[in-house]
C-alpha cells in the first residue's frame, strides 16, 4: 500500500485519487516485467474478434505558435480491466532548450463506475512502453543470432530501447549516431565497452543486425543502400503524417509491420508518403495469424498506442498495491 504520509501521494483507501510521481513510477516499473505485458496487449489489440479493447486513434491538437502538439489517448481494455487516458504534450523544439520533448500525464479510472483512481506521471511509462513494444517486435522479427545494434538518436528513447533490447540479445557491438557527436559519446560511455559513437548514420548501421531510429527528423535519415539484407528496423520517430525518418525505398523494400494499421494510415508519414504496403500488425504475429519473416529485411513502424499506456499504468498500480 502507498504511504499516505509521503508528499504527493494518497493511500488506496483514502478516498482520493492516488498521485504517483515520475520517481515512483521509475522505481516500480521494470522493463523485464513490462515486455510480456505489452506483448499480451499487442496480441489482444490485434484480435479483432473478441472486442476486448476500445481504442480510437489519438486526437492531436496542434499548437502551431509554439511548434507543439497536445495528444489525447483514451483506452478501455476488458482483458486487463483498465480504463485510462494519456495526455501528452509533444514539443520537439524543447530538445534545444534542455527540456523534455514529451511531457505526459496518465489518468486511470475505475471501469465499473468511472471514478478517478490515479493520476501518474506518463513520461517514464511512455519511454518504457515504447521500448517494450519494439522489443516485442524485435523478438519475433529479428534474426535470433543478432549481435550488432545501431541506435540513431541519443535521447531517452535511445536509452530505454538499449535497455529493453538488451534483455533479449547479447550485443557485442552497439553503434550510436546523434545530431551531435557529444550526445552520442555520452550515451556510448553510459553503455560501456561494447558501444561507440559514430560520425554518420551510414557508419552506425552498415553492419547492424538491429537498427533503432528515435529521432525528431522530418526527412529520411536511414536509407536502404546502407542497411544490410535481413536486418530488422524499429522505426520510432516521425510520428506525424507529413514527417519521414525512413527512406521510402527501404519502407517499400522491406516487410512492413505496424502496431496499428488504422493508426499507421492516419499518423505515419513513413507509411503514407512512401505508399508502402503494411503486411501485418505485430499483434497478429504474436497471435500466430501472420508470419514473422526473420530472414528478410523487416521494419516495425511504431507510433505508440493508448492500450500500451493503459496496461503499463495498470501494472504500476498492481505493483504498488503489493508494496
Amino acid at each position: 500500500m502507498a504511504d499516505s504520509t509521503q508528499p504527493g501521494t494518497q493511500s488506496f483507501d483514502s478516498g482520493f485519487p492516488l498521485y504517483i510521481p515520475a520517481n515512483k513510477v521509475e522505481e516500480i516499473l521494470k522493463i523485464s516485467e513490462l515486455i510480456p505485458v505489452i506483448e499480451r496487449a499487442l496480441g489482444n489489440f490485434s484480435n479483432r474478434d473478441n472486442g476486448g479493447i476500445v481504442q480510437p486513434v489519438r486526437s492531436v491538437v496542434p499548437v502551431a505558435k509554439y511548434q507543439g502538439f497536445l495528444g489525447v489517448m483514451p483506452c478501455f481494455s476488458a482483458h486487463e480491466h483498465v480504463l485510462a487516458t494519456k495526455l501528452v504534450a509533444f514539443y520537439p523544439t524543447n530538445y534545444d532548450k534542455g527540456l523534455p520533448t514529451h511531457m505526459a500525464t496518465l489518468m486511470v479510472f475505475d471501469p465499473e463506475n468511472g471514478s478517478l483512481k490515479a493520476i501518474m506521471d506518463g513520461e517514464v511509462i511512455t519511454n518504457l512502453r515504447t521500448a517494450a513494444a519494439s522489443a516485442v517486435a524485435t523478438k519475433y522479427l529479428a534474426n535470433p543470432k543478432s549481435q550488432v545494434l545501431a541506435i540513431i538518436g541519443a535521447g531517452h528513447q535511445a536509452r530505454s530501447h538499449h535497455q529493453a533490447l538488451s534483455t533479449l540479445f547479447n550485443f557485442t557491438e552497439v553503434n550510436i549516431y546523434s545530431r551531435t557527436l557529444e550526445s552520442a559519446e555520452k550515451l556510448s560511455q553510459e553503455i560501456g565497452s561494447t558501444a561507440k559513437a559514430c560520425s554518420s548514420v551510414e557508419e552506425a548501421v552498415k553492419r547492424a543486425d538491429i537498427i533503432v531510429t528515435v529521432t525528431f527528423s522530418k526527412v529520411p535519415v536511414l536509407f536502404a543502400k546502407w542497411v544490410k539484407p535481413g536486418a530488422h528496423v524499429n522505426a520510432v520517430g516521425a510520428c506525424r503524417p507529413d514527417w519521414q525518418e525512413i527512406d521510402p525505398d527501404l519502407m517499400r523494400g522491406s516487410v512492413l509491420y505496424v502496431d496499428s494499421r488504422e493508426g499507421a494510415m492516419k499518423e505515419s508519414g513513413d507509411v503514407i508518403l512512401s505508399k508502402a504496403e503494411v503486411y501485418a500488425e505485430v499483434g497478429e504475429v504474436v497471435n500466430g495469424t501472420k508470419e514473422a519473416f526473420c530472414e528478410k529485411t523487416t521494419v516495425f513502424k511504431s507510433l505508440g498506442m493508448a492500450v500500451e499506456d493503459a496496461v503499463s499504468a495498470n501494472l504500476v498500480l498492481a505493483k504498488l498495491r503489493t508494496t
